[in-house]
């Protein structure tokens, strides 16, 4: 009954809600990143949602996108502004996220959308990860995030698929404030990050 038809309407209808309220914050940030990225203050990439369909995921651009004499993109660390700074070790930058939680594309609470080129990489029970909607959090972000291996992180996704229910998502969402506020497992330096999945985990 959750899993089929409560979830969705509950993602909807907090995410709308919690657009609503943080519509300030988003209008404030977004003119700020306005500024400094030079027009540009949204990230936008394909990724897969569920059962793979691909989608658009937005959220608020940290680093500009400054190159070297040769045409290549600085490294992160190099790039990352100091608005997008605060904003990503704030974890401000996944509000936008709510909008793809409106459209359907995702859920507040489920597998992170990873990218296009590990569809083909990944195992026939690694791929179920696939069988929900991705999420703004979900249980691997609550206990481990970029701490854990990539075969320990997709554990983590398909046991969330098996075990969905209204209690898991409440803790996980619990955890999620808990981290935030603490700002536990965020890459705010845009330093630390998860390597490549290049299959085999």
């Amino acid at each position: 009954m959750y899993r089929k038809f409560l979830k969705r309407t509950l993602d909807f209808m907090v995410a709308l809600i919690g657009f609503v309220i943080l519509f300030p914050i988003f209008l404030i940030i977004m003119v700020l990143l306005f500024v400094v990225n030079e027009g540009k203050p949204f990230f936008l990439q394909q990724r897969p949602g569920k059962n793979g369909k691909i989608f658009n995921i937005i959220k608020f651009k940290t680093m500009n996108d400054k190159k070297d004499a040769e045409g290549n993109l600085l490294p992160n660390k190099d790039r990352i502004t100091k608005v997008g700074n605060v904003v990503r070790k704030t974890s401000l930058d996944e509000i936008p996220q709510l909008l793809n939680v409106i459209k359907g594309d995702m859920s507040l609470i489920g597998p992170r959308p990873l990218l296009v080129e590990y569809l083909p990489l990944y195992s026939k029970e690694q791929g179920r990860r696939h069988e929900v909607r991705p999420g703004i959090t979900g249980w691997a972000q609550v206990n481990g995030r970029n701490a854990i291996s990539w075969e320990r992180k997709f554990e983590l996704d398909v046991w969330y698929v098996d075990h969905i229910s209204f209690p898991l998502d409440l803790k996980i969402l619990w955890l999620t404030l808990l981290k935030v506020v603490k700002s536990e497992g965020i890459s705010a330096s845009a330093e630390v990050t998860m390597e490549r999945f290049t299959g085999g985990a």
